[in-house]
C-alpha cells in the first residue's frame, strides 16, 4: 500500500452553480433545488439550505449553471425571526425551519430546515447552517 496526497477543503465557503433567472442576494440563505441549482430558500418542498450567500448574483435570463455563488457555511448567522411562527427560546438546539431567505420559523408547511437554533437577539435568531 502507498500513501495517498489527498486534496481537502475547509468547507467554510464553497461555490455552487445558480439556478436559471435566480437571483441569490448577498447575506441571505441559499437552498440546493432538487436539481442540484442554488435558488433563494423558500417554505418549498425539496430545497436543502446549504449557507449564506457571500455575495449577490444575478443570473435573470441566464441558464442553470451560467452563473456561480459564494457560500459560507459552518457558522452561525443571524437571520430574522418569524412573525406568525416566532422561534422562541424553547426552540434552542432545536432545528428552525425556513420562512423565506432571510426568515426563519418554528413551524411552516413544508419544514425546510434553516439550522439549528442557538440562540436569540432581539428581533433576531442565530442559526448554525452545517
Amino acid at each position: 500500500m502507498a500513501d495517498r496526497n489527498t486534496l481537502k477543503k475547509d468547507g467554510k465557503l464553497i461555490v455552487v452553480d445558480v439556478a436559471a433567472n435566480v437571483v441569490i442576494e448577498a447575506g441571505k440563505m441559499v437552498a440546493m433545488n432538487a436539481t442540484g441549482f442554488a435558488v433563494p430558500p423558500a417554505d418549498t418542498a425539496g430545497l436543502t439550505v446549504i449557507g449564506k450567500a457571500d455575495q449577490r448574483v444575478d443570473n435573470t435570463g441566464g441558464a442553470n449553471g451560467d452563473k456561480s455563488v459564494a457560500v459560507e457555511r459552518k457558522a452561525a448567522f443571524l437571520m430574522k425571526n418569524s412573525t406568525t411562527s416566532a422561534v422562541t427560546a424553547a426552540s434552542i438546539g432545536k432545528v428552525v425551519n425556513v420562512e423565506d431567505s432571510e426568515t426563519v420559523a418554528t413551524t411552516t408547511t413544508n419544514s425546510i430546515a434553516a439550522g439549528k437554533c442557538l440562540g436569540l437577539e432581539g428581533s433576531g435568531v442565530w442559526i448554525e447552517i452545517a
